[in-house]
């Protein structure tokens, strides 16, 4: 009892009474809690409740937590009540980011079993990942690709159930499946997908290859997950783990399970963002990035500067992963993690908030973080809205 209330207080709840929003987001809502950061909204509107099918998981950044999401979770609520259950992942918060991407998205793919194996009528499931945790996110997709998830509280590891009959324990049945449901939307934010290390990925080092090489040699300061974007956790072995995830590699598929998504959209600021650049965000070549001088602003979205459909790509093809620092430069590295991720298809939506005040913590304002802070990133988080596929 004692630990569930601890657990509560630990948990964020949309209360009404949050001191730096404006009017329009003062009003009174009709949305409830269960206590453990999953949250849906009453319809109130039919006169029968309909339970949501659809789960939604919003995962932060490094140093980050469920609160980071706050706001983009109240308006997929008021957008969709009856169809989502959003979950703003607790499990990987503050310094417990420090832990390494392979960790944290094991982390994430229990939690998202725990989940699952609450709601009985899920059928579909979406992830919302920023900045670092797209990178976690694509980690717990590989670990629950396939699973078959019983839901019911003495199955939720993901084994099958003792009675075959009521819950055949096919392979080919949960081929595609995340955790037993429907892949949807996978969506990052700001991640550096190509990791942190050279070509300028990290904008604040300005391009002066000294100072990335500082930074590099300094991972360490971040634990396993400097090392993780930084690339420098390969052996002799092993390639480092980011290349390794542009594959289908061992045990873990991780090109499979982002394949299985009928959506994945990367979208990626063109400008102003110190911290992840925006060949990285957006998993293009530099040379691939659009002019400057052709992009343009969106009236209903003033902040989206360019949108590119996803194009139909070859799958069938395979890179090598024979990556490795030593033998390689940084660059072929990144051509390789290139190579791989656009096995797939990505729609890219291109964002700048020129002409903001908020324009400097740009890496914040796409999630809008904070609102009284982030505000002006209101208009991405209802492009990502409008563009969901239920």
């Amino acid at each position: 009892m004692n630990s569930a209330k601890n657990r509560k207080k630990r948990s964020f709840s949309y209360m009404p009474k949050f001191g730096c929003f404006s009017s329009d987001y003062d009003k009174p809502t009709v949305e409830r809690s269960d206590g453990a950061g999953n949250f849906d909204m009453e319809s109130g509107c039919t006169g029968k409740d309909r339970s949501p099918t659809h789960l939604v998981i919003m995962v932060n950044g490094i140093i980050g937590s469920a609160q980071n999401w706050r706001f983009a979770a109240k308006q997929f609520l008021k957008r969709y009540p009856q169809d989502i259950i959003v979950h703003c992942s607790e499990c990987n918060s503050s310094m417990l980011t420090f832990d390494g991407v392979d960790v944290m998205g094991k982390r994430l793919a229990d939690e998202v079993i725990s989940v699952i194996t609450r709601y009985l009528d899920l059928q579909k499931i979406s992830f919302i990942a920023h900045s670092l945790g797209g990178l976690i996110a694509r980690y717990a997709i590989a670990k629950l690709y396939g699973q078959d998830i019983q839901r019911k509280p003495s199955q939720g590891n993901g084994e099958c159930g003792s009675d075959k009959s009521n819950h055949p324990c096919s392979e080919e049945k949960f081929k595609g499946k995340i955790a037993g449901l429907e892949p949807m939307n996978f969506i990052t934010v700001a991640t550096p997908h190509l990791g942190s290390r050279g070509h300028k990925q990290v904008p604040m080092f300005c391009g002066f290859y000294t100072v990335e090489k500082v930074a590099s040699r300094t991972s360490w300061l971040f634990s396993r997950t400097g090392k993780h974007l930084f690339l420098t956790d390969c052996d002799k072995e092993k390639s480092p783990l980011l290349v390794q995830m542009v594959n289908d590699y061992e045990d873990l598929k991780f090109m499979s399970a982002l394949q299985s998504f009928r959506r994945r959209v990367a979208y990626a600021n063109a400008k102003f963002d110190h911290l992840v650049g925006w060949s990285t965000s957006s998993i293009r070549r530099r040379n691939e990035l659009p002019k400057r001088q052709h992009l343009s602003k969106n009236d209903k979205y003033p902040h989206i500067v360019n949108e590119e459909a996803a194009k139909t790509v070859d799958s069938e093809e395979e890179f090598s992963l024979e990556t490795k620092v030593d033998g390689y430069k940084t660059i072929d590295m990144e051509e390789t993690m290139i190579r791989g991720l656009t096995k797939v298809s990505w729609e890219r939506v291109d964002v700048s908030f020129r002409g903001s005040k908020q324009r400097f913590f740009a890496h914040n304002t796409i999630q809008v973080k904070t609102y009284c802070i982030n505000s002006d990133g209101a208009d991405v988080i209802q492009h990502v809205i409008d563009n969901f596929l239920l």
